[in-house]
C-alpha cells in the first residue's frame, strides 16, 4: 500500500511540472487560434474580445494556468477552439485506434526483438548473425514516413493489395469482416511501426545475449550437454527480461509520439492525428488535453515496467 501510494504521489507530481512546462511553451509560441480572425476585416475587435472571455484567455496567464489544472483534476480539459465540442470526447473518440495500434506494435516489437538478437547471439559472426543486424541496421536508419511512402508506394497505388488511408471501406463491413477491414487497413501502418522499433532493440537483445553466454553458468551447462533450446528457456530468457521490461517502458513515448507520423500520412483518425491538426490551428485545449493524457499513459507504462521488474526480480532494492 505504501509503494502504491509513492507512486501515485509520483504520477501526480510529473504530471504536475509535465502541465506547467507545457502550458508555458505553448503560450510562448507566436500567433493564436484568433490570429485568422484578428486579420478577418469583417470581425470586429470586439468580437474577438468577447471569444477569448468565453475561453477565459483575458484573464492573466497564472490564473488561466489554476483554472485549467483545476479543471483538470476534475477530468475537465475545456472546450476546443475549432470544433466547440468537449476536449475529453474528442480524445475518448480517437484515443482507441492509437492505443491500440501501440499495444499491438509494442508486442510484435518484443517478440521480434527478443528471438532475433538471441538467434543472432547465438550465431555470432555467422551468416545469420550478420544477416540479422543488416536488417537491425537498416530499422534503426529508416526515417518511418520514407518507409511508409515506399510502401503506399508499392503495395497500395501499384500492387493495390492494401489500402493507403483510414480505418475502413467506403462500404462498411459488418460482423467478422468489419474487424478483418480494420486488420487489412492498419497492416501497413502497424508493420512501419514494428519494422522501425526492432531494430535498436534487437542489437540490445543481442548484446546482453552475448554477456550472458559468457558466464559461467553457461559453460557447465554446455559441459554438461544441455542444448541451446533449454539454455535459451532457463538461462537467458529469465536473465534478459528485467532489463528488455525497463527498456520497453522506457521506449514508450517513443512509440506513442511516432504515431504522429504515421497517423498523419494514413488519414487515420487517432490521438496524433488530432495532435497534428490541433497544433496547427492553435487549437490550446486539444493540444493540452493530449499532451497530459500522453503523458499519464507513459508515466503509467512506467510504474507498470518497474512492477512488472520487481515481480521478475523479487530481490530488487524498492525504492
Amino acid at each position: 500500500m505504501r509503494l502504491f501510494f509513492r507512486k501515485l504521489l509520483y504520477i501526480g507530481g510529473m504530471l504536475l511540472l509535465i502541465s506547467l512546462i507545457s502550458f508555458l511553451a505553448i503560450h510562448a509560441a507566436p500567433n493564436s487560434f484568433f490570429a485568422a480572425g484578428e486579420l478577418n476585416p469583417n470581425i470586429t475587435k470586439e468580437s474577438i474580445e468577447r471569444l477569448k472571455a468565453v475561453y477565459g484567455l483575458d484573464r492573466p496567464l497564472w490564473e488561466q494556468y489554476v483554472r485549467w489544472v483545476w479543471a483538470m483534476m476534475h477530468l475537465d480539459f475545456g472546450l476546443s477552439f475549432a470544433s466547440g465540442k468537449g476536449v475529453a470526447e474528442e480524445i475518448a473518440s480517437r484515443i482507441p485506434i492509437t492505443l491500440t495500434m501501440n499495444v499491438i506494435s509494442m508486442f510484435f516489437v518484443f517478440v521480434i526483438s527478443l528471438r532475433l538478437g538471441i538467434k543472432a547471439a547465438l550465431s555470432q559472426q555467422g551468416v545469420v548473425d550478420r544477416a540479422i543486424k543488416q536488417i537491425s541496421l537498416v530499422s534503426f536508419a529508416m526515417p518511418s514516413f520514407y518507409l511508409a511512402l515506399i510502401l503506399i508506394l508499392l503495395f497500395g497505388l501499384h500492387l493495390g493489395w492494401f489500402p493507403i488511408s483510414g480505418l475502413q471501406s467506403i462500404e462498411p463491413k459488418e460482423g467478422v469482416m468489419k474487424w478483418v477491414d480494420y486488420a487489412w487497413h492498419l497492416a501497413i501502418p502497424i508493420f512501419v511501426m514494428v519494422f522501425g522499433g526492432i531494430g535498436g532493440l534487437t542489437m540490445y537483445v543481442r548484446s546482453l545475449t552475448l554477456e550472458i553466454l559468457k558466464s559461467d553458468y553457461i559453460f557447465f551447462a554446455k559441459a554438461r550437454g544441455i542444448d541451446d533450446k533449454t539454455i535459451r528457456k532457463r538461462f537467458i530468457m529469465p536473465n534478459l527480461m528485467p532489463s528488455i521490461v525497463t527498456i520497453l517502458g522506457l521506449s514508450l513515448p517513443g512509440l506513442i509520439g511516432g504515431s504522429v507520423i504515421i497517423e498523419s500520412i494514413f488519414s487515420i483518425n487517432g490521438m496524433g492525428l488530432l495532435f497534428y491538426q490541433s497544433a496547427l490551428s492553435r487549437d490550446y485545449p486539444v493540444i493540452m488535453g493530449i499532451l497530459i493524457i500522453t503523458a499519464f499513459l507513459t508515466l503509467l507504462g512506467n510504474v507498470l515496467a518497474d512492477l512488472a521488474l520487481w515481480k521478475l526480480n523479487p530481490y530488487a532494492k524498492r525504492d
